[in-house]
């Protein structure tokens, strides 16, 4: 049977980009972590630069006409004068080229000849200089078990800033990430479905994972999407932060690129031609001059005015959904926002609604001369804003008798996605003069081939045989950020391996799917964890309410979260006194169940102590006490 992927000619290629755990960045000797201080602060306003070919990219032009001033925050500790483009860069981190072709070697990836440093013109304002320093480590290779799918290159590349703050006209970043090296790993379009998209992900995450040299924890990995379809366009995600959403988001594009052309087929039925599609904008005013709608009236109040644009053919389909909770006047929305700086839209397929009546919608579509197959879009902002808005709306829908634009898309949560900005073009890199090439030598890949790190399969392997472990535990932990933490745990503590890796795999899958910020929890509170039950200080079944306290309070230690959350190791005379204590208060469950009542019991005494006693401790003086009362009355 043909599934719906091939049927949309469905193709998906992967962007795969990973921090490094290097000592230094890429291009200078600050260290790779982060500060949540700031000794410096310093404004920029980026503008796109021509190609060498006279090309602006479209890309950067979009973010320049945002009108976006940046500023910036630095601390002395991670970023120096290289972060703030106030010095040239040093040369390339040999450490982090070396992790790059060790991954390029488990790829199967040909190393080149030589290293060239690229710009790429990124101007949102992540990046100080205007653009990103990447360069191809290596070309080729493949992934995958049942189907290969090419590699085709491994590069190297600098981290962007991180944004902490926005505002209408001011983004604020802080760039201790600025420069941290990140491997990229990007396949061929040929992916054809979205469990293989996951599934050739996690393969290459394995891989990265495998050579032990890389960061981890939340923002330390992200993937970029590019999907295609026969009948589509070529559409790019950036920003996937779990491995686990790929398929999610796959799907959903591909449910978006079946609505927005079912959307130009409807178009093309009831007879749209892109030329009835213009900017023709009217001010409408004074027909809210006395709405209930608190968004219209605020900007009118402050100045601004209430546009409206006519869309021919358009009725019914703005409120048609494309994904999850997402409309085409979502779309037409988000492109407004952008383009206009505006707050949103309102659209005649949801009104009437926020406030605005009947009568003041039949009022828009007398002044606007609307047929019963038309719709209505309306902005409520200053004059110029609202023009900007409503241009870009014009401009989508013009887009929805193409069916699905080519554009850059960020993913959401829940795995819908919204407009980013256009598709970058090839205007957008050209070569870095700062930078010398770097040399790749056949004795530098000889040494790097003598100390290859097991393949992530045979790590598998290692760990059921070493540990005992059953194998799903033991892929969960190739495939977790915890493998070195849990080999750390196993060496310095007596706790069992198998348990050990159920609370780094399941225990803390589970603590982050609710809400609890596991990334707060560093490598040497979590092994202090362990300790602390090694040492008899609490109990393992307190783990995971001891981690919960710990990642929402990471400023404190181990001691004191088991003080605080009343979990300390009770004694074997405290526990014995309490279970008598129990079997005292409740001597004809014990006399007439005999035996069979030591289940009941268990449940009664472990709602005492759970999380200071170990429940096998428990079961075992719980039972002998039980027999020796069984026994005295016998």
């Amino acid at each position: 049977m043909t599934s719906i992927y091939e049927n949309m000619g469905l193709k998906v290629g992967l962007e795969i980009h990973q921090q490094l755990d290097t000592k230094y960045k890429l291009f200078c000797g600050c260290p790779t972590k982060l500060s949540e201080k700031a000794d410096v602060r310093f404004v920029r306003i980026l503008r796109p630069t021509q190609s060498e070919l006279g090309l602006v990219d479209q890309a950067a032009l979009f973010e320049f006409k945002k009108g976006r001033s940046i500023e910036y925050e630095a601390a002395n500790e991670t970023s120096c004068l290289v972060e703030m483009d106030e010095e040239p860069p040093h040369r390339l981190n040999d450490e982090a080229i070396d992790i790059a072709l060790t991954a390029s070697i488990l790829l199967g990836s040909k190393p080149v000849d030589e290293i060239h440093v690229m710009r790429k013109l990124v101007i949102d304002g992540s990046n100080t200089t205007g653009f990103q320093r990447t360069c191809v480590v290596s070309l080729g290779g493949s992934v995958g078990r049942e189907r290969k799918v090419e590699i085709q290159h491994v590069s190297i590349e600098e981290d962007a800033a991180r944004k902490i703050e926005e505002s209408d006209r001011t983004s604020k970043y802080r760039i201790d990430r600025l420069g941290i090296p990140l491997i990229e790993v990007a396949t061929a379009p040929t992916i054809s479905t979205p469990r293989e998209a996951q599934e050739v992900a996690l393969h290459i995450g394995r891989l990265l994972r495998a050579t032990r040299r890389v960061k981890r924890g939340l923002g330390t990995i992200r993937q970029d999407l590019n999907i295609s379809t026969k009948n589509g366009g070529l559409v790019e995600i950036k920003g996937v932060q779990r491995l686990d959403m790929i398929a999610e988001i796959v799907e959903s594009e591909v449910t978006r690129q079946i609505s927005l052309l079912e959307i130009k087929r409807m178009l093309e039925d009831r007879g749209l031609n892109v030329e009835d599609l213009k900017e023709e904008f009217h001010d409408v005013t004074q027909i809210f001059s006395e709405t209930k709608s608190k968004l219209i009236s605020k900007a009118v109040n402050s100045g601004g005015v209430v546009l409206a644009l006519r869309l021919p053919k358009f009725r019914g389909l703005l409120g048609k959904e494309i994904q999850k909770g997402v409309r085409l006047g979502s779309e037409l929305a988000q492109r407004a926002i952008f383009w206009g700086g505006v707050g949103g839209i309102f659209h005649t397929d949801e009104l009437p609604n926020y406030g605005i009546s009947e009568v003041e919608v039949a009022k828009l579509r007398v002044e606007l001369k609307l047929s019963d197959m038309d719709a209505a879009v309306m902005v409520a902002d200053k004059p110029a804003n609202a023009r900007e808005a409503l241009r870009a709306v014009v401009e989508r829908a013009k887009e929805c008798l193409l069916g699905v634009p080519e554009e850059t898309r960020a993913a959401n949560e829940d795995g819908t996605t919204r407009y980013m900005r256009p598709r970058p073009g090839s205007a957008r890199m050209y070569p870095e003069t700062d930078i010398p090439p770097v040399v790749i030598t056949e004795e530098r890949l000889l040494r790097l081939k003598s100390t290859l790190p097991p393949m992530p399969d045979d790590l598998v392997n290692q760990l059921i045989q070493r540990h005992k472990i059953n194998r799903k535990l033991a892929e969960q932990l190739v495939d977790s950020d915890y493998l070195e933490l849990f080999e750390e745990v196993t060496t310095k503590t007596k706790v069992a391996p198998s348990f050990a890796a159920t609370i780094l795999t399941e225990v803390f899958k589970s603590l982050s799917r609710d809400g609890v910020p596991v990334g707060n929890l560093d490598g040497e509170t979590i092994v202090g964890v362990f300790k602390a039950v090694d040492l008899g200080l609490t109990a393992k079944e307190a783990i995971p309410d001891i981690l919960r306290w710990l990642a929402e309070n990471p400023e404190f230690k181990v001691e004191l979260a088991i003080e605080k959350l009343g979990l300390k190791t009770i004694s074997d005379e405290e526990l014995k006194s309490r279970i008598c204590s129990l079997l005292d208060r409740n001597p004809t469950l014990v006399e007439g169940e005999g035996g069979a009542a030591t289940g009941k019991l268990m449940n009664m005494i472990m709602a005492e102590v759970r999380g200071r006693v170990d429940a096998k401790k428990v079961i075992e003086l719980l039972k002998e006490e039980v027999s020796k009362r069984s026994g005295m009355r016998a």
